[in-house]
């Protein structure tokens, strides 16, 4: 079960989706553009630095 966690987590695709969630809420509630793009470079940030711990976790130590 940890593996689909981490597998799921480290999905661009996940991510891809929470961000245009994200936006589409933010433009529902008639917040500015600038604010829209802040939170969405937000989520898109916290993606990569997901995927990049969840690579690194997947490479055996020690080769």
């Amino acid at each position: 079960m940890r593996k689909y966690w981490k597998r799921k987590l480290s999905s661009r695709k996940l991510w891809a989706a929470a961000a245009g969630i994200v936006t589409s809420l933010a433009m529902v509630f008639g917040l500015d553009e600038n604010t829209i793009s802040t939170v969405a470079g937000a989520v898109v940030s916290v993606a990569s630095v997901v995927a990049c711990i969840m690579a690194a976790g997947a490479v055996p130590h020690g080769f």
